[in-house]
């Protein structure tokens, strides 16, 4: 049997033969200049044209496909898919052992689940989440009324949309306004954070009329924020070390939350925000609170493989999940803040073997290895 071994973690029990895997992802309109070493993939639709600011913000730069297909290639052999309408086709054709899914999706509320629902149709495996899953994550009202239903802690909450007309809310101020179905921080700004029921209808309003779906209307959670980069399969998952974002060195004029702004405008590769802290520096219980909260998330929602899950506490310091993200961010550069990539390291994982940890939780959960 082929063992590897990255840091003191060793990944063992991977099949002799190199695998045949696939790797299918989303690629930014700006990223769109090819790598010599890469064949050519069909260009993006012109949709951009109208796009908003960050319509694409949940999907990879050519930097991270090209570090994932560098990682897992040590070990197997990788072809390139983009998740385009060439995808079903190209799948068909290649025929992966599995296939390392990245894929954001194009259209609609489900688009996470669009790949997953190809590969579960053609009888492929993959890594990470299902479509069911995916689906609902990405739903945070659906997530919610899920995490409610087994009383795992989140804000309380109510969907706004076109058809509501909502006069009173029994909701306390200040609020959160977000869209219900976005990631990467999407639609998220500064003006997201409210304060009375003026600012809230003008959040709506903007919410309904630029994303075309409802608005989540949480109340704010006052306490310190972390997020949790989970690995593994049911009894089996673990929490990496958990990861604080602290906001002390926020501007003045920017809100305690990590918005758009914070997340792709304030921090970036070049002036990044100090306000990362990995591991937390946290006692045991509320270390031990965290992990339950996020392990019983992980678990009733169905998460596969990988996800990271973001908390916050509430005013009476009990850990409340904020998202669940089966999705990750996983930016290679160790000096730009990505949060699943740095619990890795500081778990004493390299960016090349946390991704070949998740293909090989996959592989195991498809008794591959």
């Amino acid at each position: 049997m082929k063992k590897f071994l990255q840091g003191e973690i060793i990944l063992s029990s991977f099949i002799d033969a190199r695998l045949n895997v696939a790797l299918t992802f989303n690629v930014k309109p700006e990223s769109e200049t090819f790598l010599e070493d890469l064949s050519p993939i069909q260009n993006i639709s012109p949709l951009q044209a109208e796009a908003s600011v960050d319509t694409y913000a949940e999907w990879d730069t050519w930097d991270t496909i090209t570090a994932v297909k560098n990682a897992i290639e040590r070990f197997h052999n990788v072809i390139l898919i983009e998740a385009n309408e060439d995808a079903l086709n190209k799948l068909k054709e290649s025929k992966p052992d599995i296939v390392f899914n990245i894929a954001e999706g194009f259209y609609g509320l489900s688009r996470e689940a669009q790949i997953p629902a190809i590969l579960d149709m053609l009888n492929i495996p993959y890594t990470g989440s299902d479509p069911l899953t995916l689906a609902t994550c990405l739903d945070k009202a659906r997530t919610k009324e899920i995490l409610s239903y087994y009383k795992i802690p989140n804000a309380k909450f109510i969907i706004v949309d076109h058809t509501n007309r909502f006069g009173e809310i029994s909701l306390k101020y200040p609020l959160i306004v977000k869209p219900v179905s976005e990631g990467s921080s999407k639609g998220i700004f500064s003006s997201s954070f409210v304060k009375n029921k003026k600012e809230l209808n003008a959040e709506i309003e903007r919410i309904v009329k630029e994303y075309n779906q409802p608005a989540l209307v949480e109340e704010f959670l006052p306490g310190r924020e972390f997020t949790a980069a989970v690995l593994g399969n049911g009894s089996e998952a673990e929490v990496l070390p958990i990861v604080e974002i602290k906001y002390e060195d926020f501007p003045e004029d920017f809100i305690p939350i990590y918005s758009y702004e914070a997340k792709w405008i304030l921090d970036t590769k070049e002036n990044p925000l100090n306000v990362f802290s990995c591991p937390a520096d946290i006692d045991s219980q509320l270390e031990a609170q965290i992990k339950e909260t996020v392990l019983r998330a992980y678990n009733v929602l169905r998460c596969k493989d990988w996800s990271r899950i973001d908390i916050r506490l509430d005013k009476n310091l009990i850990p409340n999940i904020i998202e669940v993200n089966p999705l990750p961010g996983i930016l290679p550069d160790p000096d730009e803040n990505s949060c699943f990539p740095k619990a890795a390291r500081t778990a004493g994982l390299s960016y090349e073997g946390m991704i070949n940890k998740v293909l090989y939780e996959a592989a195991k959960r498809y008794k591959l290895v």
